[in-house]
Order: C-alpha cells, then sequence, then structure tokens
C-alpha cells in the first residue's frame, strides 16, 4: 500500500516543495492549507487538496477520517521573528495551540509518525557555533518560544501515547525547487527582497543593525537550499519507520551575513542593488548557525547544494520567471 501523507501548509514555500518531492516518490499526498500564506498554484499536481485550517479541528477530523494516514509532514506556521515580538499572542495561537489541536486529532486516528518543521530559533542566543541538537533551548522571541512548545508537547506524546516524530530545527530555507520558490506576502525575508531590489521592484534593502559582535557587524545565519530540507523531511519520515524519536539541525554548518549575501545577489544577478542601515530588529541573535553533524553522522544526509552563490542563483531563476511570484493569492488560482 502507498503512503498516504498529510502535508499541513503544503501550499506554503516549504511545504509544497516537499509535498512535490513526496508526490515524486510515490506517496498519496493530501495538502491541507488555509491559504494564509501559500498559494494554490504552488500545490503539486499528483496532491489532493484540501482547504482548511489546522486550528479547526472538525475540518481535521473530517481529512483524517476519510482516509487511512500513516503520517503528518507538519508546516503550516507563522514565521516571522520580527512580527512575533509585536504580536506573541498570534504566534501561540497559530503555532503553539493549532498544532495541539492537530496533535489531538492525529492520535484519536491512531497515526504512527509526525514530522515537525521546527527551527533553530528554539536555542535563542548560543553558547557555541555552530549550535548542536543538546544545546540549551533558551528562545528569545516568542516564534522560537511556540515552536518549542510544539516540540514539548510532542515529546510528552512520544512518551505517553507512543506517538513516533521528528522536530527539524533550520533557519533561513532559500532558493527554488521543482518550479517553486519564495513567495511570501508582505515579503521579509532577505534573499527574495535582494532580488526584488534587482528587478526593480523595491529601492533598496534595510540591514538592521550593523554593529553586531560580527565580522562586519551584520547579524550570521545559516541558508540552507530548500531541496535539502526536503531531502531530509523525507529521509526522517523513512527513518521514522524504525526509529521512534528524531531531532535534528539541518544546516550547512557555516554562517553568511546580511551583507555577504547582498553582495552574493548582486554577484549571481549582476545588478545595481541598495542598502541602508537601521535599527537592530527585537530578538535577532548576532549569530544563528546550526550544525548538522548528527543528521550526517545518523542518516547520512549531506546538503547538495551548500553554496550561497548556487542557492541565490536557484531563487534568481524563479523571481525572474515568475516576477509576481505567484500572483493572486485566492483558492483556486
Amino acid at each position: 500500500m502507498r503512503d498516504q501523507i498529510l502535508v499541513t501548509g503544503g501550499a506554503g514555500y516549504i511545504g509544497s516543495v516537499i509535498a512535490d518531492e513526496l508526490v515524486r516518490k510515490g506517496a498519496e499526498v493530501v495538502v491541507f492549507d488555509n491559504l494564509s500564506h501559500g498559494a494554490r498554484a504552488a500545490v503539486p499536481a499528483g496532491a489532493e487538496f484540501v482547504e482548511g485550517d489546522v486550528g479547526d479541528r472538525e475540518a481535521l477530523d473530517w481529512v483524517m477520517g476519510e482516509r487511512e494516514f500513516s503520517a503528518v509532514a507538519h508546516f503550516a506556521a507563522s514565521i516571522e521573528a520580527g512580527e512575533s515580538m509585536r504580536f506573541p499572542e498570534r504566534y501561540f495561537r497559530n503555532n503553539s495551540a493549532n498544532a495541539l489541536t492537530l496533535l489531538e486529532a492525529a492520535l484519536k486516528r491512531r497515526i504512527p509518525r509526525f514530522v515537525f518543521s521546527s527551527t533553530a530559533a528554539v536555542y535563542g542566543m548560543p553558547e557555541r557555533t555552530p549550535i548542536e541538537e543538546t544545546d540549551a533551548l533558551a528562545p528569545v522571541n516568542a516564534y522560537g518560544e511556540s515552536k518549542l512548545v510544539t516540540e514539548r508537547m510532542l515529546e510528552w506524546f512520544h512518551r505517553v501515547h507512543g506517538l513516533r516524530y521528528a522536530s527539524l530545527r533550520y533557519f533561513n530555507a532559500a532558493g527554488a525547487a521543482g518550479g517553486r520558490g519564495e513567495d511570501h506576502h508582505p515579503e521579509t525575508h532577505l534573499i527574495p527582497l535582494a532580488l526584488d531590489a534587482a528587478l526593480g521592484k523595491c529601492k533598496h534593502l534595510a540591514i538592521f543593525g550593523s554593529d553586531y559582535p560580527t565580522a562586519d557587524g551584520t547579524c550570521v545565519r545559516d541558508y540552507i537550499h530548500v531541496s535539502d530540507l526536503a531531502s531530509a523531511h523525507l529521509l526522517a519520515l523513512d527513518t521514522l519507520e524504525k526509529k521512534e524519536r528524531l531531532i535534528y539541525n539541518l544546516g550547512n554548518g557555516r554562517g553568511f551575513s546580511v551583507r555577504e549575501v547582498i553582495e552574493s545577489a548582486r554577484r549571481v544577478t549582476g545588478r545595481e542593488i541598495l542598502a541602508y542601515e537601521t535599527e537592530r530588529r527585537p530578538g535577532d541573535p548576532p549569530v544563528l548557525v546550526a550544525s548538522a553533524r548528527k543528521i550526517r553522522e545518523e542518516l547520512g544526509w549531506e546538503p547538495r547544494h551548500p553554496e550561497l552563490d548556487d542557492i541565490v542563483r536557484s531563487a534568481w531563476e524563479w523571481r525572474r520567471a515568475r516576477p509576481d511570484g505567484y500572483g493572486k493569492r485566492q483558492s483556486g488560482v
């Protein structure tokens, strides 16, 4: 029997790429998304689409009752660290409370495997770099805390109910794969904003803080190609057939500063990109780089696109072909 997998947030950036990879692998995929941040056009042609919210228990009971899912891959979430420091209530509602609703529905249907798209923001201000999975969990923004709450729920449901789960912690998914790219509304992520500037869609970029204790004074982050994230998620799903609990960082093990990313975008596009310095954002650690040594050693995972220019180039090719992204964000479009 083919795997039947529910992908929440499967019309979004990361979720749609992983849903597409699952379809290519031969799984029966149901994408469950409310389209608040996703696009109907991003859903793979071979997947079934159900419009719904992970906070809607009745809708979840219906979609799970109609099929025999072998796993849930959960990507539906609010993801902006800066916004979470203005509206923490939105993040605990969408990322924590709604995750509990989803987990309760999955437990009721005895779905055995759960893969969670977590974040290295659960570590907060790291004591060392690169961050290891055993390092202290001390988020400095509501986004990271809301994800950590879900990780803790997963641990308890594993202990008490035997739920097999994987928490995959990563930062800054980037690039494009399978005709799918990053298209948020409004856009706040550095690489697509830099490419928008190259296309003339915005005048300049903001550099939030230039006095951090880093080589060039700007924040340093670990960027990972979205297709490499997809391969790790599929590997985790398969491994949960044999192992009960997986917690892994996903990253390149090296970081790139804001200025380095902007320079990469200039090289790749061959266009002028203007940037200006402004104040720091609250909740932004200076350096966040996650070690992926554990998943490399235990599961044999290796990123295939570790170079920043390659990541930016794939995003640029997609952005240039679709300067307006997915266009109108409505069901059926």
